[in-house]
């Protein structure tokens, strides 16, 4: 008789979930899945809304990312007005976008996955949390945690709060960046560079062996970003590339509005997550994945000094593209100082201090995408609206939402590994949940509909026993 083992919820990521592993007759694994378990609405419920309410209604998906779907959506509001924005207005966005990559992969980095491989994998799970890590190395949380919130204040004083700050807007944004804001930033700007060069120090010193890093799972696919047009990291323009599992183009630079063509959507019974797929290949051999390692697996170089001298030493450390789950946390750190140095570069260009900050405009199309590059990989907000601007239709295609089969991928490959003969330590288990938390995926802003989403409903008799099983698939 097949037997299961349930873990739920998974901890340390933004939502809920749930892993369930499969084991065969000899108690050795057989599969496992990475069930979604939770439903938002968000895809039907805009329907109605103007397309002027879409990035503040958005930025509602998460209080972890909404600066993410803020710049996203009002990108897509930019398209129906077809306008284009003044240039401070880009060197803003791009700012605040900035500050949400370091504030975001500095809170996925020191408080959700440094506990597990700085205090160890096998550490009392009491104490295997931020608070632990403070004990442990007072000064190093310390740091991380002033890192975060520097993030959080350059996005605070753009935007008026750190949590869904009403600030990108329709054609632009509403409120310009004051000289005591910019200062302050500069001046905080060395002690953050400092704290990410030092982590990278520690982390390379720790963890610099390929071999070291495949604890978490390692395997080819496809990875896709956003590029600009001489293939550098991008976060807020540019074009879709994929590349394979070696690093070869098989995407240059595909317009980002024209997405639907090579990326479409799967759905499966046990999972409100859905499954994104690359078209030529069919579902699910197009499997790619997004995020920090997608990003510096899809670009030739980064336009940054010290990033760029990270990422080359990155890829001779990893013999190339690297495929190892564990290298999230890795690429991570090398974003983090990729997007300190662009703070440092927008902030002296003498343009960002201007007051034209917006460009007024009507429906003028009635359709629009926005894509960027939000902490966890490619985001996409698709709206088409009526000649009033009201949403008629919206479709997205959120970071974690293109991971979900590596996610399943990497978490299988875990559980092969490790659990023989239904055997299975807290630690075993916190490995799999590990794999999960690599890809640092937020649910809730991922899970949305497509068509009729399949349900499943159990009547249990007072002892226990399921006496029937209603589907809808």
């Amino acid at each position: 008789m097949e037997k299961q083992i349930h873990i739920e919820p998974v901890t340390r990521i933004e939502g809920h979930g749930k892993i369930t592993v499969f084991l065969d007759d000899k108690g050795d694994v057989r599969d496992a899945r990475f069930h979604v378990t939770e439903l938002r609405g968000f895809e039907q419920f805009c329907v109605g809304r103007t397309l002027w309410e879409m990035p503040g209604l958005t930025a509602r998906i998460c209080g972890i990312c909404p600066v993410s779907h803020i710049l996203a959506s009002a990108k897509a509001c930019d398209a129906i007005l077809a306008v284009q924005i003044p240039s401070t207005a880009v060197l803003l966005r791009r700012l605040m976008n900035s500050a949400q990559l370091v504030q975001s992969h500095a809170l996925s980095f020191f408080y959700l996955s440094a506990p597990d491989f700085l205090l160890g994998w096998d550490s009392d799970p009491a104490a295997r949390n931020v608070v632990g890590l403070v004990a442990a190395n007072p000064e190093l949380a310390r740091k991380g945690i002033r890192l975060r919130s520097f993030g959080q204040e350059i996005i605070d004083r753009l935007g008026g709060k750190r949590i869904h700050p009403g600030w990108a807007v329709p054609g632009g944004v509403n409120q310009a960046l004051s000289s005591a804001d910019r200062a302050w930033t500069l001046g905080r700007l060395p002690e953050a560079l400092a704290t990410i060069q030092e982590t990278l120090s520690l982390f390379k010193g720790a963890f610099g062996d390929a071999e070291a890093r495949r604890v978490l799972s390692d395997f080819p696919s496809m990875y896709m970003g956003l590029v600009r047009p001489d293939g550098a990291w991008e976060h807020y323009a540019g074009v879709l590339r994929i590349v394979d599992a070696k690093g070869k183009i098989v995407e240059p630079g595909y317009d980002p509005s024209r997405y639907y063509e090579i990326i479409q959507e799967a759905a499966e019974p046990w999972s409100y997550l859905k499954f994104p797929y690359y078209v030529p290949k069919g579902y699910p051999d197009g499997m790619y994945r997004v995020g920090p390692l997608g990003r510096l697996n899809a670009c030739d170089h980064i336009a940054s000094p010290l990033a760029q001298a990270e990422l080359e030493e990155f890829r001779q450390r990893s013999g190339g593209r690297s495929g190892r789950v564990f290298d999230y946390h890795y690429a991570r750190l090398i974003e983090i100082l990729a997007a300190l140095e662009e703070i440092g570069q927008l902030l002296a260009d003498d343009r960002i201090g201007s007051s034209t900050i917006r460009a007024e405009a009507g429906v003028n199309a009635r359709e629009g995408v926005g894509v960027h590059e939000a902490p966890r990989g490619t985001l996409i907000h698709h709206y088409w609206v009526d000649k009033d601007g009201v949403i008629e239709k919206i479709n997205l295609i959120v970071s974690t939402g293109h991971n979900n089969l590596a996610m399943n991928r990497a978490i299988t490959q875990i559980a092969k590994a490790h659990i023989k003969k239904g055997k299975a330590t807290e630690g075993i288990l916190n490995r799999i949940e590990g794999g999960i938390r690599a890809y640092d995926p937020c649910l809730s802003c991922s899970v949305h509909a497509v068509g009729r989403m399949p349900l499943a409903v159990e009547i249990v008799g007072p002892d226990g026993e399921v006496r029937e099983t209603l589907r809808r698939d």
